[in-house]
């Protein structure tokens, strides 16, 4: 092989590796070249990535930036104005200034994305520039053997159709309708053709629920779950489980795109987490968005600009969605405050532990609901609390699940993405301005989704019935009139 001047000059910058189907190593031969680490290209692929935090050494990052691996950008932008680069926020009010003490000039961080690590403008941003090192075609086994109903069925092949013609998808389902099930052909089809495949939701319960069930179905590929506090893998990943803040630390990285739950909170409120999710993906990467209760703009948008769509009004088993009882519960706070259990309330759950029914108590705020647990737990020593900043609520969870405990008192960080055969759910408080009617929606559909329980109690406790209660409940009634 003739080798041109320019050529010559290139090679000799670089670090010679043996090219060899056995081995590589710094051994003399007839061609020499750089050859990137496996590791390095796995876990770099459509990441952005703060230079100094990765699970490599420094001096391999700066070994590699030097050979232009690496694009590396300022964490915060501060020119023509300030705009994170990681989260893109541009309002200025969510930016900071001070006296940095690294660079010794004034810096700026942003506060939108600070849960994600503080990154200041004298902070650099890396993004891999070189080849991908990995086989286009996935050899992914399938061991998914159930059967979808005919709603089911017309829906799975509505979203891979979509899908496979790079088209935007709304799935709008009913709590229990299957959704999950309905996403697995169109996600199989997706990684046999080679492609990169995310499932976005804003919480960590549903990836936690989600993930297992995904080993599951799609065996023989490396998947991950990534959430806060979850571990960093280096290995190359065709499907990823996240929430929609880990789409923070992607750009331009997935073939497809599907935001699970795509109407909670905070995805639903927050533009930077909606950006994030059509920065993750590539520029002409489908997005199929899969919720129980869109929001109107997202109706809105799938009619104007004419994305496919399913809707399927009926569970997976056939039967009706149960529908939510009213029972007043006059001055229930006056109560706590007493270190009573309201008489109504503490009723239903006695007539849970009689049953040995598993159930679940919503509060509208961590506040009162851990004011009261200490009272709910003289009732019932296993009856815990759990909430968003609970670092044991997956394993309180899984004890639930498991019939170690007999009940848990939530909030909302519990309305979706979790199943529980046979579980009764009751709202304190469903007047609360905190719970809107899809929220109540969904707490409504943790219940009767197992075949063999299809029915369950469903009771909102009040003090003054609201518009957002009756908006669920009609909304409830009117999906079991749907054929």
């Amino acid at each position: 092989m003739m080798l041109t001047t320019s050529a010559k000059k290139r090679y000799r910058l670089l670090k010679p590796y043996c090219i060899s189907s056995k081995q590589n190593h710094p051994i003399h031969t007839s061609y020499f070249g750089f050859i990137p680490e496996p590791a390095m290209v796995n876990f770099f692929t459509g990441r952005i990535w703060p230079r100094n935090y990765t699970p490599f050494p420094h001096e391999k990052i700066e070994t590699y930036t030097g050979r232009g691996y690496f694009e590396t950008v300022p964490a915060v932008m501060t020119k023509p104005k300030l705009i994170c680069r990681r989260c893109l926020n541009e309002q200025a009010h969510k930016f900071i200034s001070f006296h940095c003490a690294k660079c010794q000039k004034i810096c700026h961080y942003c506060r939108h994305c600070i849960t994600m690590g503080r990154m200041c403008s004298c902070d650099e941003l890396i993004l891999w520039k070189g080849a991908e090192n990995r086989k286009r075609k996935t050899q992914v086994q399938f061991a998914w053997s159930g059967n979808l109903t005919a709603h089911q069925k017309k829906a799975a092949d509505e979203l891979a159709q979509s899908i496979s013609q790079n088209r935007n998808h709304l799935l709008e389902a009913v709590c229990g309708a299957g959704k999950t099930e309905i996403l697995f052909a169109a996600i199989y089809d997706s990684l046999k053709a080679g492609k990169r495949v995310c499932v976005a939701t804003p919480r960590t319960d549903v990836v936690l629920e989600l993930y297992p069930r995904f080993q599951q179905v799609f065996r023989n590929i490396t998947i991950h779950a990534l959430y806060g506090g979850a571990e960093i893998s280096t290995q190359f990943a065709p499907l990823i489980l996240a929430t929609t803040h880990q789409l923070y630390r992607f750009e331009h990285a997935f073939d497809v795109m599907i935001v699970d739950e795509a109407d909670a909170f905070p995805y639903t409120y927050d533009e930077a987490l909606q950006r994030a999710v059509l920065k993750a993906k590539k520029p002409d990467a489908p997005i199929a968005f899969v919720t129980a209760t869109p929001s109107n703009k997202l109706l809105l948008q799938q009619r104007k600009e004419n994305w496919g769509c399913s809707f399927i009004a009926r569970r997976f088993h056939g039967h009706p969605l149960p529908v939510p009882r009213f029972q007043s519960l006059w001055n229930y706070e006056k109560a706590f405050q007493k270190n009573k259990i309201p008489q109504k309330l503490q009723a239903w759950v006695k007539q849970r532990l009689q049953k040995n029914e598993p159930f679940l108590i919503f509060f509208p705020t961590i506040e009162l609901m851990e004011q009261v647990t200490p009272l709910f737990q003289k009732l019932e020593p296993t009856i815990e609390s759990v909430h968003s900043e609970d670092a044991d609520r997956k394993e309180k969870v899984l004890q639930l699940r498991n019939e170690e405990r007999k009940g848990l008192l939530t909030t909302t960080i519990l309305e979706r993405g979790i199943t529980i055969k046979n579980v009764q759910v009751a709202v304190v408080g469903a007047e609360n301005p905190f719970f809107t009617s899809s929220a109540l929606i969904q707490i409504s559909g943790r219940v009767g989704r197992n075949v063999q329980y299809p029915t369950g109690d469903i009771v909102f406790f009040h003090h003054g019935i609201t518009i957002e209660m009756d908006r669920a409940r009609n909304k409830i009634v009117e999906m079991n009139r749907h054929e």
